[in-house]
């Protein structure tokens, strides 16, 4: 169970900040051109017609926290003890965190038709996002009475947080409709696999140290879009208890100049969570007994557990997915005469739609060969500074590529995992993080010839964004 609590306080107490792997931005990577809808993942001549992932899962984590509790937490999580020395109780402090996953297991993904690089593609993927905030004192509660002088406290910890997990079936379509714009959709059906959402509005705590209690109220608001505890594996397949839908726009416009102008409006779209939910309007009181035993963290659970499912009713509701908006700048520089060095410097901004997170990047990746090297810097509006590096072997008909957008973080946190250091050692920095992306797709079938010389694929005629296109601007022939 103590793993289980740690668990919780690292998973669901997210908040604000969102993460994007700005990495395989204009790489032409299978991953690109599904996260990316107007991306291409085909070169004619060089590429064959048939791409995939062969449910090899391409993966994107990414965890982020800040705040006062940095450092009890690595402790706690690598040492097994406690340091709460920089918690500052009955101050009004609060921890800000994130974690995001995504996981593509499987990218089916062919070129449909010469005249217009049609491309057509199918993915199915499982993804995780949340976002929320606590308190100083809510984790200084789990190390018992320690770091409280006083007896009562007032709303110390009022906190709230969300999360949500679903599967997303998508079909993704291509096309360039003019010789300088390419458009792509991303349509994609959500199935809904587990919602939490806790607000504590009003706090109240009164300690007993002489009888190793406490007596806790908490009052505020929990929905549930599963039953907690009797979650099975089979819940976490694609089924149609709790549907939705998103959809994913992109476009790029090629300049006069080389430079490709790219925007996107990605993952906007809602989950119908079923009848069978549940929301509860708790206003109600527990006694925590053995404070100073080592299962206090058990018995503070199970109490805060208790108390936040009562006056529960059953009941539907709608949530948003986490869209964004992104613009980015490319140009592609041949530095050597034989071309074998290419640097393509990327610019981005990224918008959440529904919350305020913003994240400007620049992607400097360097290319020799079929080798690559990808530095990216990144700075968000809570004033964070990330630097990223991706390693990427490319060919024109298979690419692997293993990286993180968050390289100084994720190494300490690989340190802290294989060395022993003493509690005392976690001190809380800017903000403590952890990046990884790894993927691998192959390409097959025969080979895409140009329309000149075309033997074993058809020319086609353009498709149906271009064939619109053509009706509206009157430019068919």
């Amino acid at each position: 169970m103590k793993k289980i609590l740690l668990a919780f306080c690292f998973l669901l107490f997210t908040f604000k900040i969102f993460a994007q792997q700005f990495s395989q931005y204009n790489t032409g990577s299978l991953y690109d051109a599904f996260e990316n809808p107007a991306q291409r993942a085909f070169i004619p001549d060089t590429s064959n017609m048939y791409a995939s992932n062969f449910l090899v899962p391409n993966i994107n984590l990414n965890f982020f926290l800040s705040g006062d509790a940095q450092s009890t937490l690595k402790a706690r999580l690598f040492q097994n003890q406690y340091n709460n020395s920089a918690l500052k109780i009955n101050q009004n402090k609060y921890n800000l965190a994130n974690l995001n996953a995504n996981a593509y297991v499987l990218m089916l993904r062919t070129f449909y038709s010469l005249n217009g690089d049609v491309e057509m593609g199918i993915s199915a993927q499982m993804k995780a996002e949340g976002k929320g905030l606590f308190s100083d004192e809510t984790l200084a509660a789990l190390n018992g009475t320690q770091s409280f002088n006083s007896t009562t406290y007032n709303n110390i910890f009022n906190s709230n947080y969300y999360y949500q997990t679903y599967n997303q079936i998508s079909f993704t379509y291509r096309e360039k409709v003019t010789k300088r714009l390419s458009i792509g959709f991303k349509f994609s059906a959500l199935l809904g696999i587990a919602y939490q959402k806790l607000d504590i509005t009003s706090s109240k705590i009164t300690y007993d140290k002489q009888k190793d209690t406490a007596g806790l109220n908490l009052k505020g608001t929990y929905t549930s879009g599963f039953t907690p505890g009797k979650m099975s594996i089979s819940d976490y397949l694609p089924n149609f208890r709790n549907p939705g839908a998103s959809i994913s726009i992109g476009t790029i416009y090629r300049t006069e100049d080389n430079l490709n102008i790219q925007a996107n409006i990605k993952d906007l779209g809602f989950i119908h969570w079923s009848s069978l939910s549940n929301i509860y309007n708790f206003n109600s009181s527990a006694n925590i007994k053995g404070l100073s035993t080592p299962a206090r963290e058990d018995s503070i659970y199970n109490k805060v557990y208790n108390v936040i499912r009562n006056g529960d009713v059953r009941g539907a509701f709608i949530t948003p997915i986490d869209g964004v908006a992104e613009l980015s700048i490319n140009k592609s520089y041949w530095i050597d005469d034989n071309k074998n060095f290419k640097y393509s410097p990327t610019l981005i901004a990224s918008k959440e739609l529904f919350y305020s997170g913003f994240v400007g990047g620049l992607v400097n990746p360097i290319q020799y060969k079929n080798y690559i090297l990808t530095l990216t810097a990144t700075y968000d509006d809570l004033k964070t500074f990330n630097l990223g590096l991706q390693a990427m072997y490319k060919k024109p008909n298979w690419e692997v590529y293993i990286g993180s957008d968050k390289l100084t973080q994720t190494a300490n946190m690989m340190e802290y995992a294989l060395k022993k250091y003493p509690a005392s050692f976690y001190q809380n920095s800017s903000y403590t993080g952890a990046d990884i992306f790894i993927g691998f797709s192959l390409k097959f079938g025969p080979v895409i010839e140009h329309p000149m010389n075309a033997s074993t694929i058809p020319t086609g005629e353009k498709g149906f964004l271009g064939r619109l296109w053509g009706r509206l601007f009157k430019t068919n022939n």
